[in-house]
Formats: C-alpha cells, sequence, structure tokens
C-alpha cells in the first residue's frame, strides 16, 4: 500500500517516535482572539495512532 502524501506532510515524528501534528483552527478568524490564545493555540498537539494506520501514513 502507498502511503498517504498529503497526510503525511502535515506531521512530524519526534526521534522518540512521537506523531505531533498541527492543531485546526489557525487560518482566519484570529483578529479577534487575544494573543495568549493564539500563542496556546501555536502549540503542536501529539497524535495517537494504531500500528496499522503509522505503516499506513507514514510507511
Amino acid at each position: 500500500m502507498k502511503t498517504n502524501k498529503s497526510f503525511s506532510k502535515r506531521l512530524r515524528v519526534t526521534r522518540k517516535g512521537k506523531i505531533l501534528a498541527r492543531n485546526p483552527g489557525h487560518n482566519h478568524f484570529n483578529a479577534k482572539r487575544s494573543g495568549s490564545e493564539k500563542m496556546h493555540k501555536n502549540r503542536a498537539g501529539s497524535l495517537e495512532m494504531t500500528a496499522k494506520n503509522r505503516s499506513r501514513y507514514l510507511a
């Protein structure tokens, strides 16, 4: 099975093997958000995947 390239480009694998993904909700409607809220949302969140999905998306 081929790797899903569009999905794998949105993920980052750390040295210890954790998968990090950018949190949604950054593209528009951010002018009304406070600075602290924007900073808080900027942090990447970890993603839990099964071994089957990991091999499918990350190869």
